[in-house]
C-alpha cells in the first residue's frame, strides 16, 4: 500500500502566490545537484551515457514496481516487457500508479488535448528538474532566467470575460512576470496590447502559438510593431509560418519546446531547423504510423527518468512526429539526432463573436469529477456545445462545476450547452479532437 498523499499546493496556486521559484521550481537543494548531474552528463563519452540512462531507468523501473499497476504489469520485467499504458488507465486508476515517495508530491492535471481529464503527482525533483531544463532552453537563447522579465500569452485567467474594458494583464512573480489575457485579445483590444508590452519591454514572450499568430496578424493588420528578443511557445504546433510572422511583427526569435503533463518526455527547437529530445529525460520509443513522400510519421511512447512520485511506464502520448526520410529513428529516439516536427496539439480554441481566440478551454473540464472525455462543437461564434461523456456518478454537482469554470472562459454573449453522449464526434481522419468547429 502506498502512503496517503501529502499534497503540497499545485503549481498554479503556488504561482498565484509568486512563491514557486523559491520554494519549489527553484529549490535551493535541489537545484544546483540536478543542474549538475546534467552538465555531467553531458561531458560523458556515448557508452557512459546510454550506461547512465540505463541506471535512471532501472530506478524509475523499482519505483513503478512498488505501484499497484507495477505489482500487476511490471514484476521483475526489462521495460521492453511492460505493456503499452494507455491514458484511460491512469485516469481510471488513478491511485495504481501512485508510489510510496507520493506521500510528499506536488498536484497537477491536464484534459489533454484528447479531452481525457488527468489527475497527476509529481515529484518535488521533477519539478526542479523541469525548471532546470526550462533555464538551459533560455540561457542557451542569451537571457538569464532567473532574472528576465516574461510576457506571458497563454491560456490564463486574469479577468471576467465579461469585462471588456482594460486591463487585460496583470503582474506576477514579484514584477518579472506580466500575465496577458489572451481571451480578450481581438481588433479593439489589440492597441491595449501592444501599448503595454511597448511599456513593460519584456526579455521574453511566453506565447501559446495561437494566440501568437492572433497578436502578429492583428499588429501587422494595423501597421504596429514591436521588439521582444526571445518568444518561446508549447502546449500546441509552432509552424514555421507562425514564427515567420512572429519575426515580422515583433522581431523576435521564435523557439518551441515539447512536453506534456505527464512529463514523459521533452523535445525544444525551431520550425526552420526541426527538435531534438533530451536524453537526460525520457527513455522513449517511436512505432512507425505512416510513410508521406519526404517524411516518416511516428507515434511516441515515453517513459519519464525523474517523476519517481508517479512513474509512468511506456505511456502512449497520443501525439505523432514527423521524422524526415533517412533519419534514424533509434537515434531520434535517444536524442541523438533532430526531427522535423510534432503533429497534432492545435486548434483546441474556441472563437468569441468578437474574433477573439479563447484559448485555455481544456482547463474546462479539469478537476471536474465523473467526467470521462469532453468535446466542443462550436456551431458558431454565439453557439458551442460541450460533449460530455459522463462517469458512472456525473449529475448536478458536475454540471454545475462545468459551468462555473466556462464562465471563467467565456463571454456572456456565447452560449454553452453541455449534453451528456456515449461517443464524441469524429473529424473526416476518424479522430475524436477536443475541438470541432462547425463554422
Amino acid at each position: 500500500m502506498h502512503a496517503p498523499a501529502l499534497e503540497l499546493p499545485s503549481i498554479a496556486s503556488i504561482k498565484r502566490l509568486g512563491l514557486a521559484d523559491t520554494f519549489v521550481r527553484r529549490n535551493a537543494l535541489l537545484y544546483g545537484r540536478i543542474r549538475r548531474q546534467i552538465e555531467d552528463f553531458e561531458a560523458l563519452a556515448p557508452d557512459e551515457q546510454r550506461h547512465w540512462r540505463a541506471v535512471r531507468l532501472e530506478r524509475m523501473l523499482r519505483a513503478a514496481r512498488r505501484t499497484g499497476y507495477g505489482r500487476t504489469h511490471g514484476c521483475a520485467c526489462p521495460l521492453s516487457e511492460w505493456p503499452l499504458l494507455e491514458k484511460e488507465a491512469v485516469r481510471d486508476r488513478h491511485g495504481e500508479f501512485l508510489a510510496t515517495s507520493a506521500a510528499f508530491a506536488v498536484q497537477g492535471s491536464t484534459s489533454g488535448t484528447s479531452g481525457i481529464p488527468l489527475n497527476l503527482k509529481r515529484s518535488v525533483v521533477s519539478v526542479v528538474y523541469e525548471q532546470v531544463m526550462f533555464d538551459r532552453l533560455l540561457e542557451r537563447a542569451g537571457l538569464d532566467a532567473a532574472r528576465c522579465r516574461a510576457a506571458v500569452l497563454r491560456g490564463d485567467d486574469v479577468k471576467d470575460p465579461a469585462d471588456r474594458a482594460p486591463p487585460y494583464w496583470k503582474p506576477a512573480n514579484g514584477g518579472r512576470r506580466l500575465i496577458f489575457s489572451s481571451n480578450h485579445l481581438d481588433r479593439d483590444t489589440v492597441e491595449h496590447f501592444v501599448r503595454q508590452l511597448r511599456e513593460y519591454r519584456p526579455d521574453l514572450l511566453l506565447a501559446y502559438p495561437t494566440v501568437l499568430e492572433s497578436l502578429c496578424a492583428l499588429m501587422l493588420e494595423r501597421g504596429l510593431e514591436l521588439s521582444i528578443p526571445i518568444t518561446v511557445c508549447a502546449s500546441e504546433v509552432l509552424t514555421r509560418h507562425t514564427a515567420e510572422l512572429a519575426s515580422s511583427a515583433l522581431a523576435t526569435r521564435v523557439i518551441g519546446h515539447y512536453g506534456q503533463a505527464e512529463r514523459v518526455a521533452w523535445a525544444a527547437g525551431e520550425p526552420a531547423t526541426g527538435y531534438r529530445f533530451d536524453p537526460t529525460y525520457s527513455i522513449n520509443e517511436l512505432v512507425h504510423i505512416e510513410s508521406e513522400p519526404d517524411a516518416e510519421i511516428y507515434e511516441l511512447i515515453g517513459t519519464g527518468l525523474w517523476n519517481r512520485a508517479m512513474p509512468l511506464i511506456r505511456y502512449r502520448t497520443g501525439d505523432q512526429i514527423r521524422l524526415r526520410r533517412g533519419a534514424d529513428p533509434l537515434a531520434v529516439a535517444a536524442g541523438r539526432e533532430s526531427f522535423l516536427d510534432v503533429i497534432g496539439r492545435n486548434g483546441d480554441f474556441l472563437v468569441a463573436p468578437s474574433g477573439a481566440r479563447l484559448m485555455g478551454i481544456d482547463h474546462i473540464p479539469r478537476g471536474v469529477p465523473n467526467v470521462v472525455r469532453t468535446q466542443f462543437i462550436q456551431e458558431s461564434p454565439e453557439r458551442t456545445r460541450l460533449l460530455v461523456v459522463p462517469g458512472a456518478e456525473f449529475g448536478e454537482e458536475s454540471l454545475e462545476l462545468l459551468r462555473a469554470h466556462a464562465a471563467l472562459k467565456l463571454p456572456p454573449a456565447m452560449t454553452l450547452v453541455i449534453e451528456t453522449t456515449k461517443r464524441l464526434e469524429r473529424n473526416t481522419s476518424g479522430k475524436a479532437p477536443l475541438v470541432l468547429r462547425r463554422f
